[in-house]
Order: C-alpha cells, then structure tokens, then sequence
C-alpha cells in the first residue's frame, strides 16, 4: 500500500505537470527551435580568434545522456540541470587539435555531480590537452572532491581569496525503513539469494549489517585510494600529503588562522589566491584580449560537435542504457525493457550498422525487464553483429546481467559492477489494516487467489513459491554470467552472492576483459567487425518537443528550490522515493543493488 501510493503520487505530480507543458507549448516552440539548431550551426561556423580559451564549465550533473525532466528533482540538491559528458570530451578532443584553441580554462564551480567513471574520462581527455603543450588554467570560488580532481589536471589552480578547498572522501549510505514499516505493522517479506545482497536491507533492518558495511567499506576505500593517488600524482604531492589534508582538515584550518584559501596554499592544494579581476588579468593577457574586454573564449557546449559522425558507410552503433531497469513505461531516468529492446532491434535489423557498443549505467531492476534486454543484445550478437559493453558509473545487478553475453566488457577503474544475485520483496498491510479496524474474510479456490496482494498475508504455499522462484532465478543468473564469462556455475556464485566490485577489482576476477572508456570500446568493437573505417551512430530515443519544454521551463524554476539543508534531506528521500519505482516486476523479482545508488 505504501508503494502504490507513492507510485500513485508519482503519477499524480507528472499528470500535474503534463497540464502545465501542453498549456506552454506553443509559447516556447520558437524559444525551443532556435535553443535546439543554433548551437551546432554556430559550433560548426564559429569564428574563434587565434589564442582563443575553450572554456570548461560543466553546470549541474554530467551525465551520460539527457533524461526527461523530473518534477521532484525540484526538490533535491542537484537540481535540473545536467550536462552531457560526450559534449565534454568532444571540445576537449576537438581543442587539442584546433590551432585556434591555445589554452583550456576549467571553471567547475557549478559542477554538482559527477560520477567517479566519468571523472576518469574527463581527466584523461584533459591530460591528452595538457600533453599538447596548451595550458590548462583552474579558476573558482571553491573546490569540493569532485570539482578538485578535475582542477588538479590544470597547470595552475587559482582560489578566491575567500574561497576553500574540501576534500571530503567517499562513503556509501542510506536510509533505513524497518522502524517505520515496524510502527506502522507492514509486514516485509524477502526472500533472497546471495549473502551480501543487500538491497532488501532497507526494508528489513535499521541499520547496515556487518557483512554490507564491510562490503562498503572496501569498495569506498579502494575509489578513495584511487582519487588520492591521481590528485596527489597530478599536483607532485605525495599521497600521504593529501590524504593528510584531507583527514585533518580543521587542524591545517587552524594553522591558516581560519583562512581556508590560505591552508590549501599552504598544503599544495593551489597554486595562487586570486581575485576574479586578477584572474580576469590573467586570462585577457593569455589570450591577447584588450584591456577593456572580456578574454577570448568559446564554451565547450558552443564548440563540440558529434565524434566521427557517421554520414555514410560502415556504422558502430552506441545505445545508452542509464538508470534502473523497469517494464512498462518507464518514468523519467528510468530504462524501459520495452524502449531498450526497441532500440536494439533496430540495430539489429540496420545493415549499415556493422557493431555495437552497449554503454550501461545502472544499478539494476526487475528480473524479467534485465533478462529481455539480455535476450535482445544476444539476438544483435546473432545476426553476425559484436557486441562490446562499455560499463559507466555503475553496472551491477540487473546492469550486469544485460552485460553478461557480450564479446567484451570494459569499464573504468571505478565503476561499480557485480552484485550478482536476486531477491523478492513483498510487503503486506494486513496487521496495519487490522489496527485501524480493517479486517477480511472471504473465500478461495486454493491458497494462490490472493497471491502478491499487499492487503492479505502471505500464506506458506505462496513464500514456498516465492522463495524456490528465487533460487531457480539466482542459478540462471550463474548460468547466464557463467555462459557469457567462459566460467563455471560454481566459479561464479564463488564471486557473486550480492557482492560488488570497482572495475579494477572486475578485472582481476574475470568479470570484465579490459579496462577503458567509451572511446576504447568503440575501437575495440571496429576492430572485432573488422571496420578500418567507420562513423558512430548515437542511437536513442530523443527527448520529444514537449520534454524539452518542460524542461526549459523547469530550469526557470530551478533557482528557487530549497535551501541547503532542505535539498540534501530532499534529495536522500526522493532518491529512496524513485528506488520504490524499480521494485514494479511483475514476478517481484529483482536482481537490484540499491546500495550502488548510495555512493557519495
């Protein structure tokens, strides 16, 4: 009952806001044509004047595709707005080799997330820049974790006199229902396989079991490590300095009398404390700006365009699966088994299409959602098309299973991947029903006519069913990873029970074949369809006109969310909020890591 009437306020929020897009429509229709074909005209005709700065300011969160805009994000600490990390790492390729370009500036102040993977695809593209001889210059108010391992690329790193450096590291939460659903007499019943599987431990506990926190603690100590070691290589510091900084902040605060700006100068962290008009000084003069102009730039979003388009000829086709796996309609950043399968047939069926690229960025879902995208990719792979699996910030669970089958699969050091195991999930109301005074009585043909009805108990038969359902699920799980792997049932179930790995980790398990990004697996599968040449072909379902204005005028909304402190609380139960619309299978199995979406 609990989750229908969250699915149901859910439909209810996005039936509101529908009203409001048909009734701004034709308003912004002009707004949003110019918005959507100018930026590649100009980037394509862009006049950059010699010594021109690409200027690198991601706003918002990087992700790997854009989603339909969601209503409750309103709500939350990351707001609306979001940029594509393909259009990141598309200008910075495309500056490297531009004469017109001569120097990059990083302005990541507005950057509020961005996945551990994607950090190592940008930091690449920015030490390919930086290895050209062009400069690279860090500017902004203050640095956080993730905006401070991009800066640490840049060939000096400037601070505002009242601005700060914090480098908070990596940990892995939630939040925790077994007490409410106890005072509200929910009965949850899991049924699962695997020992570390802990996406049922919201439901069933108020706190992290031993066997999950020292699963956790070993995958946020193996990406903190990795994140040290990469700053601490970029700015010639030793790793034990910046963790040294980052532990005892508040004391290397206390020695800089309180000033902030002051302690990251004095711990390495920044080259120089600056004030926006020595900064603007600063980059007029790299650029041959008068004085009394603004220096010469063009924004990364005005200058990318599409990496070896494919205009004609032989194609490798890259479909983006980001988001939990669902049936049905999928809600906004969602993956619907039934737009994924859609999407893969028509790769299947393009014969100009000679490869594919499988770009998965989720936690997981239901079952039977995985298993029909699994069976989708294996169809392509059938039709004499290879297939190669490029893993983001997380594949695992469900995001793995649909990446089993592949001729390869790579991933970054620090995607999150595994959790290969399986639960069912029911939670029933009758002892809540009773308390207000609600009882049943009726009568059945068998104990299975009031089956998976959250109102009635779960009677023995059915958590028999439930349960040997699970098994048998679990040991295709194996089958499927043990098929695609070359691996044995038993070497497989010997690395999953639920358990999750970094890439790196993958790697020496056998789980992946290479380490590498995007680019690497587009190569790789050229190389596998034997393509000396070939475009790229981005197949997926675009953001249709009315979700494009909705979220134009959302974005207008965007600068009057919550505070602070309202937004952070807003984000952690709208985050558990759009976990329950993962949990819609309807066999309720679920092969989910809902800890991987814990990662902060």
């Amino acid at each position: 009952m609990l989750f229908h009437f969250l699915r149901s306020l859910s439909r209810g929020v996005g039936r509101l806001f529908a009203f409001l897009r048909a009734s701004v429509l034709n308003l912004l229709l002009l707004c949003l044509i110019l918005a959507v074909a100018l930026p590649l005209v100009e980037a394509m005709r862009a006049e950059i004047p010699e010594g021109a700065a690409l200027l690198l300011a991601p706003a918002g969160a990087v992700v790997e595709r854009e989603t339909p805009a969601d209503p409750l994000m309103l709500l939350g600490a990351e707001g609306l707005a979001q940029t594509r990390l393909d259009g990141i790492l598309s200008a910075i390729e495309r500056a490297a080799d531009d004469h017109r370009i001569g120097a990059l500036v990083l302005d990541p102040s507005s950057l509020s997330h961005i996945a551990p993977a994607a950090l190592e695809d940008i930091g690449a593209a920015l030490a390919a820049f930086r290895d050209t001889g062009k400069r690279i210059v860090a500017t902004s108010h203050s640095y956080d974790r993730d905006q401070y391992h991009l800066a640490s690329f840049a060939d000096e790193i400037h601070l505002h006199p009242l601005g700060e450096v914090t480098l908070r590291g990596y940990g892995m939460s939630g939040n925790y229902y077994h007490g409410l659903l106890d005072r509200l007499d929910v009965n949850v019943h899991v049924f699962r396989v695997g020992d570390q599987k802990q996406a049922v431990e919201p439901f069933t506990r108020t706190g992290m079991s031993p066997a999950a926190r020292a699963m956790n603690q070993q995958t946020v100590d193996a990406l903190w490590a990795r994140w040290v070691g990469r700053v601490a290589a970029n700015r010639g510091m030793t790793t034990a300095a910046v963790r040294d900084y980052a532990d005892r902040y508040h004391e290397h605060l206390a020695d800089a009398g309180g000033d902030s700006a002051a302690a990251a100068l004095a711990g390495g962290l920044v080259d120089t404390i600056s004030t926006d008009a020595e900064v603007g000084a600063l980059l007029r003069d790299l650029t041959g700006a008068r004085d009394d102009a603004p220096y010469r730039r063009i924004a990364h979003d005005d200058y990318a365009l599409p990496r070896r388009p494919a205009l004609s000829g032989d194609v490798v086709a890259v479909i983006t699966a980001t988001g939990p796996i669902v049936s049905g309609e999928p809600p906004p950043g969602f993956i619907g088994a039934g737009d994924m399968a859609k999407l893969l047939r028509r790769a299947r069926s393009d014969d100009a299409v000679k490869a594919l690229v499988l770009r998965v960025d989720s936690p997981g879902g239901g079952v039977m959602a995985s298993s029909r995208i699994h069976q989708q990719v294996a169809q392509v792979q059938q039709a004499g098309k290879p297939v190669v699996v490029s893993m983001g910030a997380t594949a695992a669970s469900g995001g793995y299973w649909i990446s089993a089958g592949a001729d390869r699969i790579l991933a970054a050091p620090t995607t999150i991947t595994g959790s290969i195991g399986v639960f069912a999930l029911l939670p029933t109301f009758e002892d809540s029903l009773r308390a207000v005074g609600i009882t049943w009585d009726g009568v059945a043909t068998g104990p299975f006519a009031r089956a998976l009805d959250p109102t009635a108990g779960l009677t023995d038969p059915m958590a028999q069913a439930l349960r040997t359902g699970v098994d048998h699920i679990y040991r295709r799980f194996l089958e499927t990873v043990g098929k695609g792997r070359g691996m044995s049932n038993e070497a497989v179930d010997a690395i999953a029970q639920g358990r999750i790995w970094t890439g790196a980790q993958a790697l020496e398990l056998g789980l992946i074949d290479a380490l590498g990004g995007l680019e690497d697996a587009i190569a790789l599968a050229a190389e596998l369809a034997g393509l000396p040449k070939f475009g790229v072909r981005h197949m997926a379902e675009e953001l249709s006109m009315e979700e494009r204005l909705l979220r134009t005028l959302l974005e207008q909304l965007d600068g009057h969310r919550p505070t602070s402190l309202q937004a952070r609380l807003g984000t952690r139960f709208i985050n558990d909020f759009r976990a329950f619309g993962a949990l819609s299978d309807p066999k309720r199995l679920y092969a989910l890591c809902e800890g991987c979406q814990g990662l902060h």
